[in-house]
């Protein structure tokens, strides 16, 4: 067995005396684990680093096998934003978040897209946080648990709707919640199609986007601990505004 792809690096781990383990997205074959040979060399380590795009070949004897790549290096993330704590909590971000949520050897070309563009955007420009709420967004749409913003449940309005329902991902408006505004999570700004970038709006979204996260993903997952990766770009995001 064999193929070949571009994709993120996710995570990578020792294994053994001179090789590593590594979790690569790509678009042609999702979440794929795979031993790099000598991945803890002088020589390869170096390009191992969360967030790497790298050129990608896969060999098996076997499918289910785990296998083992041969690496090349596109383009150097991590390295570019060690002097950016927020923009490097925001990348370990993204990689813990996809590695937690997608299951393995799936494919999901448009969050890959979407995924390498907000990779791409991380440090480059000021407004990055804002793509990142929608990339969470687009996330949980991906993996079923997206929400439903264009149009109140209650009344099907699209106007003033400031709410999400917690238990079903939809928008509620202003007059429709009554009584029951206070257990409802907020629809932020940032979350509907707005290009200004407001870090309290953005913050507001991903407690939304969190609550989801935890109360539908990580549930149909086991109740497995959303990463704390995700919670450390909030507290930077935080103190920065």
């Amino acid at each position: 067995m064999e193929w070949r792809d571009e994709g993120a690096l996710l995570s990578v781990r020792r294994h053994g005396e001179t090789a590593a383990i590594i979790e690569v997205f790509t678009a042609g074959h999702g979440r794929h684990a795979g031993v790099v040979r000598g991945g803890t060399s002088r020589k390869i380590a170096p390009i191992l680093q969360p967030g790497a795009q790298l050129d990608l070949t896969w060999r098996a004897r076997l499918d289910e096998h785990i296998g083992a790549f041969t690496v090349e290096p596109l383009k150097s993330r991590a390295a570019d934003l060690m002097s950016d704590r927020q923009s490097l909590a925001g990348l370990h971000a993204v990689t813990a978040l996809l590695t937690f949520a997608l299951p393995e050897r799936e494919a999901h070309p448009r969050l890959y897209a979407r995924t390498i563009g907000l990779l791409d955007m991380i440090g480059a420009t000021e407004v990055w946080p804002l793509a990142y709420l929608r990339w969470e967004m687009a996330l949980l749409d991906e993996l079923g648990f997206g929400l439903d913003l264009s149009g109140c449940a209650v009344t099907g309005t699209v106007d003033d709707l400031v709410y999400v329902s917690p238990r079903s991902g939809r928008a509620i408006s202003r007059g429709a919640a009554g009584e029951w505004a206070d257990r409802l999570l907020p629809l932020s700004p940032a979350m509907t199609g707005t290009d200004t970038y407001d870090v309290a709006q953005v913050l507001a979204g991903l407690g939304t986007t969190g609550h989801f996260l935890v109360a539908k993903l990580a549930e149909a997952m086991g109740n497995r601990p959303v990463p704390e990766a995700r919670q450390r770009l909030l507290d930077l995001l935080a103190r920065a505004g």
